[in-house]
This record gives C-alpha cells, structure tokens and sequence, in this order.
C-alpha cells in the first residue's frame, strides 16, 4: 500500500516527511505586494495571493493615460506571469478579502467574480503569515458630493473612465442649442489637490486637449478651461521650492488657473465650493463639466476593523484605531500580531524614539558598569544604536558631525574626545534632540516597492537568521534582533509639468527642470516596467 512504501528509508528522507510548508498569505497586487512575490525565492514557502485585481498596474503613468499618451494594457502585467516562472509554490485567488481574524489565523474572503470553484462567493483561507500590501483608498475628508461627482485616479479603470468623460464633454459641449455659458460650464476640468497626482493630470490634459482636441472641435477650443485647487499655499508642497515656484508659473503661462488656498467643502452635480483660506474663509461656487479628486488617502473599511480588533487584543497596539493605517514596528510586522506583516500605503512606520530607551542604551553601552560612558564605550555601540535608531544618522548629517564623539563633544566641551565620559544625565542631554528627525514615509511606489523587496529578503533568510540574527543589538532584552530594521532610501522624485518639461529632485539638493529630466523620466520609469516584467518573460 502507499502506506507500505513510507517504511523503506531510501524512499522518503526523514526531513521531507516530517517538514511541512510554511502558508504566507499575500493580500494586493500593487507595488509592495508584487516586489515581495518577485523578490521571494526560498521554495519553503506555499504563497496564496488574494486579490481582486489579477495584474499589477505601473500607477506612475496613469495620469498619462487619461489622456492617450500611453495605452493602458503597455502598464498592466498579469500577476501570474510575474511569479509562472519562480521556484516557489504561488497560487492566486481573484477575490477581496473583508476580514482578518488575527487570532485564529484565518482570512475571510469574497469572490470578484459571480462564484468560486466550489460555487460559494465566501471562502476562508488560513495562514501561518500574513503580508497585507492593499494599498489604501480615496481619502475624501468627508467633504459632501466627492463620491457621487468626482473621479478619482488610482485604478487603470479610473484613466479610461476619465478619458471617456473627457472627450463626452468635448462632445456634448458641440452640440447644436448647446448655450456659450452652459459650454464654458461643460468644458471646464477641475482637478482637486495639488501633489504630483493633481498635477501630472493636469499638464497632461493641458496637453492632450492643446496638442489633439483642439483640432477635432475648433469650434469650442477657446471656452476650455482648466482649474488646479489647492488648500495649502503651494502645489507640489513636498518638492522643493524651486520646482514648486516653476511649476506655478509653467501652469499660469499654459493657462492653467491655479488656485491655492482654496479648500473644497462640497460638490455638487455642477458646481464646486471652496472655502478661500486667504480671504477669510469666503465660500466661493466654481462650475465645472468633469472634476478629478487627487487628494489624501484613506483607509480601507476592513483595514479599520482589523485595526480596532487589534486594539481589543492587545494593549500594546490600542492605538492603533486612531491612525489611519496600520502601525508596524521597523521590521514591519504588525505592531499586537503575530506573524502579521503590512506594507506600503496600508501601513505606516511607527518609529522607536531614542529617549524611550535611553536608560537601556545606556545600560547596555556601560559595560563595565561604571556608571559613565567613555567614547570607546559609545563607538562599541554606535553601530547598533544607528541600525536600530536611523534618525540618530541623519542628525549627526544633518549637524554634519562626522561620528558620535562630535556629539559627545559638542555637550562636554573641548576636552579631548579620548577623555570624555558621560553619565546618563549628560548622554539624555546629547541625544535630546535626535527623535526631531523622525519623518513619517510617503505614501509612494518608491516606499512600497523597497519594502516588498526587504520583507522578501527576510522571509528568504527567516530560518538562517533564527539560527544567527544578524540585527541590531536587544537594548530591551538580551540577544539580537533577527534581522536588520527597514532603512529606506530615498532615490527622488519626478513630477512631469507637460509640454515635454519634467521637474527632478534627487538626492543632495540636486535639482533639475526641463527637458533633460524628462528623458531622465522616461528612462527611470522604462527600466522599472523592465524590472517587473523582466523576471517573468
């Protein structure tokens, strides 16, 4: 019998018999998920991907295909095709997970499609990890009408919605009785916010009506209008001021009316109200054929849930339904879970101060237990600290001191750097002002992508690294942490301004606007869709 065959040792190794894959189940196909899926190659592992979105869609350049510049299937790659080739065992679901119960290991499931295989539309799914990398939704601060009147841009099926709406309004605005005033109204494009989303739309369109519609309705050419609201003082507020200055005065040259300080409190079926934060608080109506909403995301409704069931399970995560993503620690993990991990715009960061564990670093740097540090007793475990506590690196770039005894230095005096020591008192005092540099992750492809990348890498080396960790010093505990802490890089960032100009801001205040940085753009964006297609060709 089969049974039989299982007595012979030559048969079955003993590892194989008694080893039994690990489950990782992987909710999203956006960028954390799909890095972590190509990026993960220890075959240890049986992967179920659950998704209602069966390909990855390169989000970058959807402004782009709003308006016909790039097809929509060139930034699309079916998400099995990204992982058909790999040794690991990954199979996919097509369907949207709406509850998470932490505590039984189980994820609750509705199909996309009419059924299942089995013919139920509800399935459960059990795991012994969980990564959650679904992205977040719209976020439209409550303001009455976004939902019902606007579009949004964070699906593929977004673009095309909106480049359909485009050309009716071309259409319905060129019809015979048509009034000049109800065809201002039809031609006028409002798009809300600000940020590079906003933006890159609206310079595309500008583009696209200037460069294509204008030749097919010559008619109405001179009624199109195109209107950018932003709340805050500036657009672009997270680029540099050069670029933010030049992209303000592109837009006016181009006749692109921009708007700051100008809050959106409500839409309706044809008019928008703002609150014009500059003139104290007067309510403005704009009229407008179509409107865009690119502005703030937000949570998604079985993230909230999830993230108050957190709170009822542990006291360490109560916190937890205040925010409006899941909090992770630097490794990711879901801050309350256990084998829970969250990436991307789902998820955020929630960063360990220095001067919450202050006496333990201290503690654990005075090796001898003198009661004071000497600047060879910090360096021993300045690398630890650094790993563990990244902001303490920035502070001493950003004071550009070139070690921790420049610090030290800097609260003792002039005495020489051998000969300093510091009691716990004067080292609270030297590292008081690092947590400043403490910054929340933007919410990015660039973010998300980076940790999909690191959290693979983990999973590839959990059981090594379980033998060896390879982290930063415990200073809470003994031993060390299994892994190193996320670190992510910042590589810079791009915001197209049309007419074939693109503003760059890379790392070390270097600043580029023009044509050049538009095929710096170009090749960015194409040796990216080459990375995530190329593992799979």
């Amino acid at each position: 019998s089969g049974g039989g065959l299982l007595a012979y040792g030559e048969s079955v190794a003993p590892e194989e018999i008694i080893t039994e894959k690990k489950k990782v189940v992987v909710l999203g196909t956006g960028w954390a998920a799909t890095s972590f899926l190509k990026n993960l190659n220890n075959p240890k592992y049986e992967v179920q991907v659950v998704s209602p979105r069966n390909y990855f869609a390169f989000t970058p350049l959807l402004p782009s295909v709003t308006c016909g510049t790039v097809e929509a299937r060139s930034i699309v790659e079916p998400i099995r095709n990204i992982f058909k080739k790999k040794k690991v065992d990954v199979q996919f679901s097509e369907a949207e997970c709406f509850k998470i119960d932490a505590e039984n290991k189980k994820i609750y499931c509705r199909s996309s499609l009419n059924n299942n295989l089995n013919g139920k539309e509800e399935f459960v799914v059990d795991y012994d990890y969980l990564i959650i990398g679904v992205g977040a939704n719209v976020n439209t601060f409550n303001t009455p009408g976004v939902m019902e009147n606007c579009h949004f841009l964070k699906e593929v099926e977004d673009a095309q919605k909106i480049r359909r709406t485009v050309i009716d309004c071309f259409e319905r605005a060129n019809l015979p009785d048509v009034s000049e005033d109800e065809k201002k109204r039809i031609l006028h494009f409002a798009i809300v916010g600000g940020g590079p989303t906003g933006v890159e739309f609206a310079a595309s369109l500008h583009d696209f009506v200037n460069e294509d519609l204008v030749r097919l309705y010559p008619g109405i050419k001179d009624l199109v209008k195109i209107t950018l609201l932003e709340a805050a003082d500036h657009i672009l507020g997270m680029f540099d001021k050069r670029i933010t200055a030049f992209a303000e005065d592109k837009f006016r040259r181009d006749g692109i009316d921009v708007k700051t300080g100008s809050m959106v409190v409500k839409v309706s079926e044809k008019e928008i109200s703002t609150k014009e934060l500059k003139s104290g608080g007067e309510i403005k109506t704009i009229p407008y054929g179509m409107a865009v909403w690119s502005t703030g995301i937000g949570t998604r409704p079985f993230i909230k849930d999830f993230m108050t069931q957190i709170g009822q399970l542990s006291i360490i995560s109560c916190e937890q339904a205040s925010r409006r993503a899941l909090a992770t620690d630097e490794w990711l993990r879901v801050e309350g879970c256990n084998n829970v991990y969250a990436l991307g715009d789902c998820a955020t960061i929630n960063q360990r101060k220095v001067m919450d564990d202050i006496t333990a670093i201290f503690k654990k740097a005075d090796k001898d237990n003198s009661g004071t540090l000497t600047v060879k007793e910090f360096q021993e475990a300045m690398k630890d600290i650094s790993e563990r506590y990244p902001q303490v690196e920035l502070y001493l770039k950003n004071k550009q001191m070139r070690n921790i005894a420049d610090l030290l230095k800097d609260v003792k005096g002039d005495d020489k750097k051998e000969s300093i020591e510091l009691n716990i008192e004067e080292l609270t005092t030297a590292l008081s002002k690092v947590d400043s540099q403490m910054k929340f992750l933007p919410a990015t492809a660039q973010v998300a992508s980076q940790q999909g990348t690191y959290l693979a890498t983990c999973f590839d080396r959990m059981e090594e690294c379980e033998k060896s960790p390879e982290g930063p010093l415990r200073f809470r505990g003994e031993g060390r942490h299994r892994f190193k802490p996320f670190r992510y890089k910042h590589l810079g960032q791009f915001a197209p301004l049309g007419g074939e100009k693109t503003a760059a801001q890379l790392p070390g205040d270097w600043v580029s606007i023009g044509h050049s940085s538009q095929w710096l753009w170009y090749s960015v964006y194409a040796r990216v869709l080459h990375w995530q297609r190329g593992g799979a060709r």
